[in-house]
């Protein structure tokens, strides 16, 4: 990888979609470092491609997004590699705790703080590391839509630190509806930064946020009990084909929807796309609430504020220089 020309992130690479994007990229891209992070790579997901493929572009670089100080310790990494700029920045990760609540180490609810907390500090350190055109593609869902009845309770924002640190009522909301929550927020967030990257000199750096579908098989349901769990790993994925006929058209395996992230990160004529909405890889509306323009700047500006530690990382944040 000495000779890389450029560098694609992809956090979640391991498993699901982002194990087959990343797979996917590193044959498109041979001359591309392709690095996957995720909390860790169990299966060998980077040697496994790499042998697949006879190359040696794609490595693993453990992150863990619910803990800000290994955000931290991660990009640190990063640069003391020397990867070569980063042409594409896929914010894939993404974890749904259905029952009780759960929290980061930093004390954040950890639906919030890991789909959006951790992967808005990522981007913000590692903007030094973009390369002068950089495309930012950040993994939502359909079910912050509560027009698209996913089943889940309907996205519902009212304020950045009632979902990072939920108190009274809060504290009993569905853990489904708090994952449709955060996806609401990534789209929020994107649309914020789309505005700021839209001014921003001398660069040409693109942000857009990508709807997967439902994918069965993938670890989103590993926080399900063990029925649950058989059903999504071995009952629903070799019927994908009937249940996208009968129930939805957004159902798809995690190989069809990765080959469709790539196509959103690196095809030439979508990179130039900015502040849209991916289903799939059709432009589609997002929520009327998503495009509250009050909602997504009040976001930012929690963020920004509680990820920053100095003055100069608040500027460095807020993008527009």
């Amino acid at each position: 990888m000495a000779n890389s020309t450029r560098s694609i992130l992809i956090t979640g690479g391991t498993t699901g979609v982002g194990f087959y994007a990343a797979a996917e990229i590193a044959r498109n891209c041979p001359d591309h470092c392709i690095v996957i992070a995720s909390r860790k790579d169990a299966d060998q997901s980077a040697k496994a491609i790499n042998d697949k493929l006879r190359q040696n572009n794609v490595q693993f670089l453990p992150l863990d997004l619910g803990d800000l100080k290994n955000v931290r310790s991660f990009v640190e990494t990063w640069k003391e590699k020397h990867f070569p700029p980063l042409s594409a920045l896929i914010l894939n990760a993404g974890l749904q705790f259905p029952h009780e609540i759960h929290y980061t180490a930093d004390g954040f609810e950890a639906t919030f703080g890991i789909n959006h907390v951790g992967h808005a500090l990522l981007f913000h350190l590692l903007q030094p590391y973009l390369a002068h055109e950089a495309r930012i593609v950040i993994t939502a869902s359909g079910t912050h839509d509560p027009a698209q009845k996913s089943g889940l309770p309907d996205a519902k924002y009212a304020t950045a630190e009632e979902l990072a640190h939920p108190t009274g009522k809060e504290l009993t909301v569905d853990g489904r509806g708090r994952y449709s929550n955060s996806k609401l927020c990534n789209i929020l967030w994107t649309y914020a930064l789309a505005r700021r990257l839209e001014k921003l000199p001398g660069k040409k750096w693109t942000v857009v946020a990508f709807d997967p579908g439902l994918m069965p098989g993938t670890g989103l349901a590993r926080e399900y009990n063990a029925f649950l769990r058989f059903l999504w790993h071995h009952v629903l994925p070799p019927i994908i084909p009937l249940l996208r006929l009968v129930l939805f058209h957004n159902i798809h395996k995690p190989s069809e929807s990765g080959a469709s992230l790539v196509w959103t990160a690196l095809d030439a004529k979508e990179k130039a796309a900015n502040g849209i909405y991916y289903e799939g890889r059709k432009h589609i509306k997002s929520s009327v609430n998503s495009y509250n323009e009050a909602d997504q700047e009040e976001l930012w500006a929690w963020t920004v504020k509680t990820l920053a530690a100095t003055e100069t990382e608040r500027h460095q944040f807020e993008v527009v220089n």
